[in-house]
């Protein structure tokens, strides 16, 4: 039994729906063995799905981009998170899906005829608290030592373990990772800066994953009237900006208010945020 988990939660493993703790991969599964295989989270509030479209599109982007080929389609898949969130019988929660290449001796070229492992498990997040909100977090910057895939939503994350290790060793709650002096993203978040009234990201490319929020952001921005542009930040304007914050599924958005023990802007969550922050709270109040 896994401790601190609701081991007779209900997930699906390879079509059947088992108890979790019932629920067995073998050793042998290039998953385990060679983190050859990819996930998505999808969010759901009150029990229904939050931009379940772009998750699910990720989802397929990924299995194209390691050429992992599986039956499902995606009215399958739609039907399959819809059919775990209402047997969990959870409000507030994500559905995580993660593919592999599946089981075969151990060899690193792709094995032929060997079907995916599937599995798909329930579990319930909080939303982000008062003070996070409203006080903000507090971050430091890193170069981004990882491989060029970031694009690809992979099982093989030693990399963002690494930086979210970094960020605890040194008390924070983030790291903002840099690649050749230029922002790409946090330990499992994208980040956005502000300046002078302007919302900034890095651009999509393989050298971040591609939040789903990221649409979504723009879409906000749009609505509100807030200048946004996709471009390369270096790390001197990520030092001098007005504000910083991160988005990522369980997250949501949240601003950053302390960079590198100093205070970001006014050492306060800024103007943009608030104005995103709300139209973010207002997409999920519409579900």
């Amino acid at each position: 039994m896994i401790p601190n988990v609701d081991n007779d939660s209900i997930v699906y493993l390879n079509g059947d729906y088992v108890r979790l703790g019932d629920a067995k991969v073998s050793v042998l599964d290039r998953g385990f063995i060679f983190g050859d295989g990819i996930y998505d989270v999808v969010p759901a509030y009150n029990g229904k799905p939050f931009r379940m479209d772009g998750h699910l599109a990720r989802l397929e982007r990924s299995l194209a981009a390691i050429d992992i080929k599986v039956d499902l389609k995606r009215a399958d898949w739609e039907a399959l998170v819809l059919d775990l969130l209402k047997r969990s019988g959870l409000g507030d929660c994500m559905v995580y899906i993660q593919v592999t290449r599946g089981v075969a001796k151990r060899d690193h070229g792709f094995p032929a005829n060997t079907p995916a492992t599937i599995f798909c498990m329930v579990s319930p997040f909080a939303r982000p608290g008062a003070a996070a909100r409203e006080q903000g977090l507090s971050a430091v910057g890193i170069p981004d030592v990882r491989w060029l895939r970031c694009e690809i939503k992979s099982v093989s994350l030693l990399g963002n373990v690494l930086a979210k290790q970094h960020a605890v060793d040194a008390g924070v709650d983030e790291v903002l990772q840099f690649r050749d002096g230029y922002l790409s993203e946090g330990s499992s978040c994208n980040i956005w800066m502000v300046k002078n009234g302007e919302l900034l990201a890095p651009p999509r490319s393989n050298l971040i994953l591609e939040g789903i929020r990221y649409g979504l952001m723009e879409e906000l921005a749009d609505a509100d009237g807030i200048a946004f542009a996709a471009r390369p930040i270096s790390q001197q304007e990520v030092d001098e900006a007005d504000e910083l914050m991160l988005s990522s599924a369980t997250k949501e958005l949240l601003p950053i208010t302390r960079y590198n023990g100093k205070p970001v802007g006014s050492g306060k969550p800024g103007p943009v945020y608030a104005r995103l922050r709300a139209g973010y709270d207002k997409a999920i109040e519409a579900l």
